[in-house]
């Protein structure tokens, strides 16, 4: 079950925005503690602490794993949970994050941007060298991936490295996709078609500062090609979401996915 509604006390949490560890990247507020399972790390989307309002970009994290599931891309996979927390001294209810750490027995974690940094030849761009790792097929699907939700928040540190103990190397799967969709949209009614394939500046490690002109470095064999079934897929997407989010959101984010998932299809199938 990847929402939990019945509330969960979780007072015990202590939040930071330290970042602790792996699938906690970016700058909201986080907690860890370990269990029989492992690791478990939260999340919490953005927080007002005059207002005491959250954001809904713990939401944005389940619809983009849902979404990423349906199109067979390996992901870090989360739950959202109802809970009671407390921050400052002072208790709020709100959804939040949790997710298992991905790394194996004996694996330590290094972002992108520092191993690049350490291993690069001389001139040597980041797409360069993630092809140069054999990570090409990982960079082309994350640049559809974050086509498709508008991803604006790639940094070098929301990829990562993971380095086993006999120096084997590999990405880990791909995380955080919070700052996505219409995440900083206050008036999501006005929004419209035009509005929905608009491309941003957004900060990526890899690419070019837009997710549209990211798709323009994938050959077009690497190209994947998206489910038929997309007007299911992106129902489905929303499951259990009713009541967390309004209608007029689920309503527009649908929308949002549909126009990017079919400019795509369209693109993928003229290059």
């Amino acid at each position: 079950m990847d929402i939990i509604n019945d509330l969960q006390d979780l007072r015990y949490l202590n939040w930071s925005k330290v970042r602790h560890s792996s699938g906690t990247a970016g700058t909201l507020l986080k907690a860890e503690e370990t269990s029989k399972q492992g690791k478990n790390y939260y999340k919490l989307s953005r927080f007002d602490s005059v207002t005491g309002k959250f954001g809904y970009e713990a939401v944005n994290e389940i619809i983009v794993d849902r979404l990423l599931t349906a199109l067979d891309i390996p992901h870090l996979s989360y739950s959202l949970i109802h809970a009671r927390i407390v921050i400052d001294n002072v208790e709020y209810e709100t959804y939040l994050n949790k997710s298992l750490d991905y790394k194996k027995r004996g694996e330590k974690k290094s972002s992108f941007e520092t191993f690049y940094n350490v291993n690069k030849m001389p001139k040597e761009s980041p797409m360069d060298f993630a092809i140069r790792y054999g990570w090409a097929d990982y960079i082309y699907q994350m640049f559809i991936v974050d086509f498709l939700i508008l991803n604006r928040d790639r940094h070098g540190a929301n990829i990562e490295v993971l380095k086993g103990e006999e120096g084997s190397v590999r990405l880990a799967p791909l995380f955080d996709h919070g700052l996505s969709l219409i995440y900083d949209e206050a008036n999501p009614a006005k929004l419209n078609k035009n509005d929905f394939l608009a491309d941003s500046k957004v900060m990526d490690f890899i690419g070019r500062g837009y997710t549209l002109e990211n798709l323009t470095l994938i050959p077009k064999d690497k190209m994947i090609v998206l489910p038929s079934q997309k007007d299911k897929i992106i129902k489905s997407l929303f499951k259990g979401l009713e009541g967390i989010l309004s209608d007029v959101y689920i309503e527009k984010i649908g929308d949002m996915i549909s126009e990017r998932w079919s400019f795509y299809e369209v693109l993928r199938n003229k290059k």
